[in-house]
């Protein structure tokens, strides 16, 4: 089993971080959307969240860019990938 795998069994918040309208065109369930260009400005409402996150996008690559700031930050995640690929995962 993979990490991301693991991270969501054990229950893991899912963090979007792709634009509110593509979030809104399909999304995992129960997942939530904080853009990767508010993550700075909502960065004490992320680490509230006080579980482990898997972030996600649409390819990976914002939610690699999430993944390497929130990490600076002090922010226990990983990048997930695709929400298409975490989906599968839940």
């Amino acid at each position: 089993m993979n990490t991301i795998q693991s991270m969501i069994q054990e229950g893991a918040t899912i963090v979007d971080v792709r634009t509110p309208s593509e979030f809104q065109g399909g999304n995992v369930a129960g997942s939530i959307n904080i853009p990767v260009q508010e993550l700075e400005v909502r960065l004490e409402e992320v680490k509230k969240i006080g579980k482990p996150l898997v972030l996600c996008c649409a390819s990976g690559n914002r939610s690699g860019m999430a993944e390497r700031f929130l990490k600076a930050h002090g922010v226990n995640c990983e990048n997930g990938g695709g929400w298409l690929d975490v989906n599968r995962l839940v």
